[in-house]
């Protein structure tokens, strides 16, 4: 017979398993909110050139860390692997997306961008020597199909907003393959990240959560640099300064430390199906920002989006 102690014990490890499972996956939850919100304030941002965009988000974006820098400096002082894997995927994955964007259709470029959840789940045996159970397969095509169909079912609904006006003056030919493949490009270079962060955690070679704000604040100097020499600074209103200070706080800033919590914790197989979940809460936002209708394409994605990141959540690690 079970004794009150020994119940109480066998309730206080249930809730802690409990809560060692979904911790991840609510700050991975936080993070892809947060991402969610990117499309729509681009949208209300879009006279902003792209690297003075991100440059100004990932510096605001790098101030969540500055109290934990300063209260311990050691934080920062980083292993040049480690900054430059946190600055080159920063900077980079925008680098690449943003002229991708304006090389092909964006609507494509997007689509293909969002295939870093997919090789997230993919590409884990090769950097973490985890293997995929068949739901892991079967989670990863479906929640793919998923995102392709919120993503190419809105835009057929937007009609002029579903590419952008660099991407209308290039019809087809080299220009739109050299947009996809830097789209693939971003995509591979966040799937990398992830991964990669993973793997040195489990090495004892991970670093704190706060050092994403030292890669933020160098990955924004950098973005800012290029667009000194390739954009030109336009005059911007106390309107596009609040959206600017809310996009790196939100989507190119807390998401980032979210996200870093969420890898160093959880599966990055279960993660990786969560993600898919973005590009749906970006479309259903986009919807309610462009006061669209709500259609067909977008009940499936959510059905099959939705379907996909329950099985990958529940998989059963291996023994």
């Amino acid at each position: 017979a079970t004794t009150p102690t020994s119940r109480r014990t066998g309730c206080w490890r249930l809730e802690l398993n409990l809560e060692r499972r979904l911790t991840p996956s609510l700050n991975a939850l936080g993070a892809i909110t947060l991402w969610a919100l990117l499309a729509s304030l681009g949208i209300l941002l879009a006279h902003v050139p792209p690297f003075l965009l991100t440059g100004v988000s990932l510096l605001v974006g790098s101030v969540w860390a500055w109290p934990s820098a300063m209260r311990q400096p050691r934080l920062w002082r980083l292993p040049a692997s480690t900054l430059a894997l946190g600055v080159f995927t920063l900077f980079g994955f925008h680098f690449f997306l943003f002229m991708g964007l304006r090389l092909a259709p964006a609507v494509e470029v997007n689509l293909v961008n969002y295939l870093w959840p997919l090789l997230i789940v993919v590409m884990a045996p090769l950097y973490l020597k985890t293997p995929l159970q068949p739901v892991h397969w079967v989670a990863a095509v479906v929640g793919f199909v998923g995102a392709a169909v919120a993503i190419v079912g809105a835009a057929q609904s937007a009609g002029p907003l579903a590419s952008t006006a660099a991407s209308q003056k290039i019809a087809g030919g080299l220009g739109n393959w050299a947009g996809y493949g830097l789209a693939l490009a971003s995509a591979w270079i966040w799937a990398n990240y992830s991964l990669q962060t993973q793997r040195l955690e489990r090495l004892g070679r991970g670093f704190a959560t706060a050092s994403i704000g030292l890669f933020g604040l160098v990955a924004g100097i950098l973005s800012l640099l290029c667009h000194g020499f390739l954009e030109v600074t336009p005059l911007l209103s106390a309107r596009d300064f609040l959206l600017l200070a809310v996009m790196g706080l939100g989507p190119l800033g807390g998401a980032f430390y979210l996200w870093d919590k969420a890898l160093k914790a959880g599966d990055a197989r279960r993660i990786g199906i969560l993600s898919y979940l973005t590009p749906l809460a970006s479309t259903v936002l986009l919807i309610a920002v462009t006061q669209r209708q709500w259609t067909l394409h977008i009940v499936l994605a959510a059905a099959l989006v939705i379907g996909a990141a329950v099985a990958g959540t529940w998989a059963k690690k291996p023994a």
